[in-house]
């Protein structure tokens, strides 16, 4: 399908973009790719599904980085 990408200028938590960039890297695929997957599946309602063996990943990278964060604190993060 053909689509328009645009540049965009979010602000995200430090360590949660770590983790991101790092779970792309680890799919070989680019961060706004990672991303655009997660927002589409959050949107229909489901949840994104990555292998048993990307979800460890995932884990590894969120101790290396000290994110501790989790789905529950979404909006009771302040600057």
């Amino acid at each position: 399908m053909k689509i328009e990408r645009i540049q965009t200028g979010v602000r995200m938590e430090k360590r949660l973009v770590k983790v991101l960039k790092g779970t792309a890297e680890y799919l070989d695929m680019s961060l706004g790719d990672l991303l655009e997957g997660i927002v589409l599946h959050a949107f229909d309602g489901k949840t994104p599904v990555f292998s048993d063996e990307t979800r460890a990943k995932i884990d590894v990278l969120k101790v290396v980085y000290g994110c501790d964060l989790d789905a529950a604190m979404s909006h009771k993060l302040s600057e």
